[in-house]
């Protein structure tokens, strides 16, 4: 496995770059974000995911290491494969994306060309408990999304409302939405009355 490779810049597009290290060119995909970030460099060193498949083997590099550790979460996901993961991160930070999954927000995901709503439910499904699980620090997108979860009348007044025949996404999108509003909201019939307004 190649973790990371070091050297001299030779050629950079948005897409992808060679680096000469040793004598030897690899050519690394990236994503807009990376590219942004290399400025002017000449001299990089990107953190890489080495991926093969029948049909060749391919390098995908990165300046950060949360971009690499949100790539590789996306492309164990059924359906999304490397170049789609790329997309996303071309399009949105890795914190957007891994507040967006923890946040249970299918539209921020779909809004990332090759992604429909079947995707976004799907990379949901999979991804968010693994990042809720990750260790080391915590983002500030995810420490408030797990503080809204934890809130002690949230999942009642889930629960009531998909009693009532709402979609999951669609009230755990509302209830999240009156709680930053009114984050001292203490009655969970007061949430649910306060939800249906706009469910309804």
């Amino acid at each position: 496995m190649i973790a990371y490779i070091k050297g001299k810049l030779t050629y950079k597009s948005p897409t992808d770059l060679i680096v000469e290290a040793n004598g030897i060119g690899y050519r690394i995909f990236i994503t807009i974000n990376t590219f942004r970030q290399l400025g002017a460099a000449t001299e990089v060193q990107l953190l890489t995911h080495y991926l093969v498949k029948e049909d060749g083997h391919s390098l995908y590099g990165f300046l950060e290491a949360e971009e690499l550790d949100i790539f590789e979460k996306l492309i164990s996901v059924s359906g999304v494969g490397p170049s789609t993961a790329r997309l996303m991160l071309s399009a949105m930070s890795p914190k957007d994306i891994r507040s967006a999954i923890i946040g249970e927000n299918e539209n921020i995901l779909k809004s990332a060309k090759g992604i429909g709503i079947k995707s976004a439910k799907r990379i949901i499904v999979e991804l968010k408990d693994k990042l809720l699980k990750d260790s080391g620090a915590v983002s500030d997108a995810i420490a408030a999304s797990m503080l809204m979860s934890e809130h002690p009348i949230r999942e009642e007044a889930i629960s009531a409302l998909i009693t009532l025949g709402f979609q999951r996404p669609a009230v755990q999108k509302v209830v999240n939405a009156i709680l930053k509003d009114h984050p001292k909201t203490a009655d969970s019939s007061e949430l649910i009355r306060m939800a249906l307004g706009q469910l309804s």
